[in-house]
């Protein structure tokens, strides 16, 4: 498979993981977080009156699991984007090739 191509420079990247932009992002992901553990905490209490199937609460427990790791990938896309740019530098690529 091949790597994604970035047009943007480390200089870039390092002033936009300081900029507030970057932190409202980042908070707002947290934020989310925080609602998919509260979702999954009360996957309990709902099975008790909703009598969901095992299949079911699994494809749940899925889902929420799936879209953790995203928000996950996503808070740490810039530190992708820096070691993306040091796999090219280390291959011989200038970082804004």
């Amino acid at each position: 498979m091949e790597q994604m191509k970035l047009r943007t420079t480390r200089d870039e990247i390092e002033a936009f993981k300081e900029s507030i932009l970057w932190s409202d992002m980042q908070a707002e992901l947290n934020f989310w977080m925080e609602g998919f553990a509260a979702e999954q905490d009360s996957i309990v209490d709902d099975a008790s009156t909703s009598n969901p199937s095992t299949a079911a609460v699994l494809m749940h427990l899925g889902d929420i699991n799936g879209r953790k790791k995203a928000v996950i990938y996503m808070l740490g896309i810039l530190d992708v984007f820096l070691s993306y740019m040091k796999e090219e530098s280390k291959d011989g690529h200038n970082e804004t090739d």
